[in-house]
């Protein structure tokens, strides 16, 4: 394969804008995209706007190439010629089932990559594929809807539910619900209608109650998730000790459910004795699970822990990408925005994936900082589009499954991970309590140090 010099030296420098943009080409390519809209869309149609392109700029804008909807519209380069309004029109006619899909589209074509790859990492418990579930509530959008303005409410646009895989670090699914008062509870049927056997679903006790559970049993599938109190469970047996986790003491115990049609479900309730309370002052956390004895309830009390793994994927799309833009206060265009921004997630778990493929995982996963990752990949993907001509990004379509694999990991040897290390900061210090002074509004730095200055050397 012959590439241009512009391109062999964006492959030296920033491998990793060219890997992100690779799979973009690659997984994103416009006409299987515009498929996918035509498929799930029901009210919306194309006429002179593609759903390819709203997509194509809506991934740059989340990714932080541009600022806003605005600028990425101004620039042109994603081909869009219609006007802002018209484009705007558009994103908040997108339905939630069309977001979805978009990301199932991404999240299936990137796990056999990274499966390919050697950058899978092992299941926790052998033999089940698990998933974590848990909701995430998009936050209020500016007070642009004339039936906002003159209320302080947040305007909320909507929440949803994701499903992770933490072996290949995807959000595999979502979905999206447009009414942000929603009980996420609500909406775990699609879950449920996606389980096959073997799976293992992770998810906190918002998701404990009977139908769920049962549900899961049904399809052949295995859940570990923590007690609701409201749950109305009937034990069989007494505590037995089963020895001591990282975070306290684990004991397990007998108990049943029976359903609405009078069937009796066997669970194991696993408990923990905390070594240190939670930030709702529990000392203790009980977790049910109808995986077999042979998964210890040890094992059983860290795979749950492995829940907040989830919460670092919501950290990542707040704050390192832009899932949340306050100017689009239309649900579909907020639960768009929230589903481009996932994809562009799993892009950066299979780059992820790739490079510890290449550097070790444990490496990768204690040192690879995703901040740093997008803060490149955002300030050099203009350029490079600029740069690098477009029959070079039409060859990397047209490579085979495996070329493309090997060539992603050839990009993945040449990153220098020392430039994306995570920073680690040392512990919080204590907050000292602030005096207030009404006859002192302000103080000058600049007296301040003056003052520092003179009274070191007095002591010294």
């Amino acid at each position: 394969m012959v590439l241009s010099d512009v391109f062999d030296r964006f492959v030296a420098k920033t491998p990793l804008a060219v890997m992100a943009r690779s799979l973009l080409e690659r997984i994103l390519d416009p006409d299987t995209v515009n498929r996918l809209f035509h498929k799930n869309a029901n009210a919306q149609y194309t006429r002179e706007l593609t759903f390819s392109s709203v997509v194509d700029l809506m991934g740059r804008v989340v990714t932080s190439a541009f600022p806003s909807v605005r600028a990425a519209h101004i620039d042109k380069s994603s081909g869009i010629s219609v006007s802002l309004t018209s484009l705007y029109n558009k994103l908040q006619g997108i339905e939630p089932v069309v977001s979805r899909s978009l990301v199932q589209h991404v999240a299936s074509q990137l796990q056999p990559l990274i499966q390919s790859s050697g950058g899978a990492l092992p299941e926790m418990i052998p033999g089940y594929e698990m998933y974590i579930l848990d909701g995430n509530a998009l936050a209020g959008t500016e007070h642009r809807l004339p039936e906002t303005r003159d209320s302080s409410a947040a305007p909320l646009p909507g929440k949803s539910l994701c499903l992770y895989r933490p072996a290949y670090q995807l959000i595999t699914d979502v979905i999206p619900c447009e009414d942000g008062h929603t009980q996420e509870r609500s909406l775990v049927a699609p879950i449920l209608e996606g389980l096959q056997k073997n799976h293992l679903l992770v998810a906190d006790r918002n998701f404990c109650f009977q139908s769920f559970l049962v549900g899961i049993i049904n399809k052949l599938a295995y859940f570990v998730i923590r007690q609701h109190s409201g749950l109305n469970i009937n034990v069989d047996s007494e505590l037995r000790h089963c020895g001591w986790s990282d975070t306290g003491e684990v004991f397990e115990q007998d108990i049943n459910i029976i359903d609405e049609c009078g069937t009796v479900h066997k669970l194991r309730r696993i408990v923990v004795r905390l070594k240190q309370a939670t930030e709702d002052g529990d000392c203790e956390i009980a977790i049910l699970t109808n995986l077999p004895e042979s998964v210890s309830a040890l094992l059983v009390s860290d795979v749950y822990r492995k829940r907040w793994s989830i919460e670092g994927g919501f950290l990542d799309l707040t704050t390192t990408l832009g899932c949340e833009i306050k100017t689009l206060c239309y649900p579909q265009a907020s639960l768009f925005v929230f589903c481009v921004a996932v994809m562009a997630y799993n892009m950066l778990g299979a780059i992820q994936g790739v490079v510890r493929a290449e550097h070790g995982a444990e490496k990768v996963e204690k040192e690879l900082s995703r901040y740093y990752m997008v803060d490149e990949i955002g300030q050099v993907y203009r350029g490079m589009m600029v740069a690098v001509p477009v029959d070079d990004w039409e060859m990397i379509r047209e490579m085979s499954f495996d070329e493309f694999v090997e060539f992603l990991r050839g990009l993945a040897r040449n990153i220098d991970l020392d430039r994306y290390r995570k920073s680690r900061r040392g512990p919080k210090k204590k907050k000292p309590q602030r005096k207030h002074d009404p006859s002192r509004p302000h103080v000058s730095v600049a007296k301040l140090l003056r003052a520092r200055k003179a009274n070191k050397a007095t002591r010294e």
